[in-house]
């Protein structure tokens, strides 16, 4: 049985905007670069704000690790495109930590009657 012949089955996935998410279940022929299988998934056609150009801004994985868009696919791989951050988590996670205050975050959450604040 030849490898060439037999599909393979690719999943590519985009997040334009938080809580929105593409993906594209695609079976492909054997010997697919991650560039061939994005095309013909219609997703940089659909999300034209996508610039694969930019590694800088777009960054293109399989399973969360970075690849380049000649790397060739196997079988049941993930094709993820990562959108640059709008903001960093460390300001997020403290602006939510400052409006949920001391009380009720994390850590200092379930303190001992008696005990002084964040012990």
């Amino acid at each position: 049985m030849s490898t060439l012949n037999t599909p393979i089955h690719i999943t590519v996935m985009y997040s334009p905007a938080p809580r929105v998410v593409h993906e594209r279940l695609l079976s492909l022929s054997a010997g697919v670069t991650v560039m061939q299988a994005l095309q013909q998934s219609g997703l940089l056609a659909e999300c034209p704000e996508i610039d694969l150009s930019q590694p800088d801004v777009f960054t293109v994985c399989i399973w969360g690790k970075k690849t380049t868009p000649t790397h060739v696919l196997r079988d049941l791989d993930r094709i993820e495109i990562f959108r640059p951050l709008t903001v960093d988590p460390k300001v997020a996670r403290r602006e939510r930590f400052q409006k949920q205050g001391t009380s009720r975050a994390g850590l200092f959450s379930k303190r001992r009657a008696g005990a002084k604040p964040g012990y």
